[in-house]
């Protein structure tokens, strides 16, 4: 018997983390760190809300984290000009610079996960896991 879809997603998840772990931890960032510092990459300016929403976190893990990287001066966080309460949080150059001397070991992990899947097989898993998430998230 096979096990389930979700259990081999998991396990792939479970993986894909322990090697960034790895490679992250000499640096002194953790795994969902890194995440919030890529999704700032994509879309800078956002709430501390809408990066745990987008890093797969809490918003109470997402304090801590922005904390802590606030810290590091890998973010900065600035008054929204439209919205006097809000903060919005940015990539520094720091930060920028930190995801750069980074990506080469990150994409090294993404090419040995795929490392077994030809070109064709490798564009369908990226179609399909989005169709997977767009079913779950009803968009």
């Amino acid at each position: 018997m096979r096990p389930s879809l979700m259990y081999e997603v998991k396990q792939v998840e479970l993986a894909v983390r322990a090697l960034m772990d790895e490679v992250l931890r000499p640096a002194g960032v953790t795994t969902l760190q890194y995440t919030a510092l890529t999704v700032l990459a994509g879309r800078d300016g956002l709430t501390s809300a809408e990066l745990a929403r987008h890093s797969f976190v809490t918003a109470q893990t997402m304090t801590d984290m922005v904390a802590a990287l606030e810290r590091r001066e890998l973010i900065v966080r600035e008054q929204d000009p439209a919205h006097g309460r809000r903060l919005l949080i940015s990539l520094t150059d720091k930060g920028r610079a930190f995801l750069d001397e980074h990506a080469a070991e990150v994409a090294a992990i993404e090419e040995r996960m795929v490392s077994r899947l030809n070109k064709d097989e490798r564009t369908a898993l990226h179609d399909l896991l989005n169709r997977c998430r767009a079913a779950l998230s009803g968009s």
